[in-house]
């Protein structure tokens, strides 16, 4: 997709269709912005909307790769208000998300869940065609450890966005954008792979 803007949307026509959905969002920014611009509605601000309109079961959001710097003391305080698991990148420095994946399984269960992965979740040394890229970040190997260990679960859809090709002069960014959209394709239900 484009930028973040489109999840909004997207999640308004899932919750129509089953209700509250689960979310597994990979990103360096929680998106829950307030306004920017004097706007509501913008890249870093929709799962606020979300939030408010009741499309999203908030006890069974988890956001992971969060980190870079704020405007607030405590940037997560309207996410763990909410009752959203929020994993920080430094949880997520030098170890295996295989554990931490284990966890969200059991946080999402059976019920319908979406993922989506903004690419600023990587570091911009393997992401760096981003708009808004943050430090160490998460590495390829763990983001294939997070959508591999969505397998199983109710997947209803899943995006991946804020890919910006004007930065990306490698296209390394693309690459690794269309390998996980690959993957993600996997993982749906009723996907046979080897």
């Amino acid at each position: 997709g484009g930028d973040h803007t489109i999840t909004y949307p997207i999640l308004q026509a899932l919750a129509a269709k089953h209700g509250p959905v689960g979310l597994v969002h990979v990103d360096a920014h929680t998106d829950t912005g307030d306004t920017a611009l004097e706007e509501k509605i913008y890249h870093g601000s929709p799962f606020r909307r979300c939030v408010e309109e009741g499309l999203l079961d908030c006890g069974r959001v988890v956001q992971i790769g969060i980190r870079g710097s704020s405007y607030d003391p405590d940037p997560n305080k309207y996410c763990r208000e909410q009752g959203f698991r929020v994993v920080s990148a430094e949880e997520c420095w030098m170890k295996s998300l295989e554990p931490l994946m284990r966890e969200v399984r059991v946080q999402m269960g059976d019920r319908p869940m979406y993922i989506s992965f903004d690419i600023d979740g990587l570091d911009p040394a393997y992401a760096p065609g981003t708009g808004t890229p943050e430090i160490a970040g998460l590495t390829p190997v763990q983001a294939l450890e997070i959508i591999r260990g969505c397998k199983g679960l109710n997947i209803v859809g899943c995006d991946l966005v804020e890919v910006a090709p004007m930065y990306d002069a490698s296209g390394n960014t693309a690459l690794l954008g269309a390998n996980l959209l690959f993957e993600m394709l996997c993982v749906l239900p009723g996907v046979k792979t080897l």
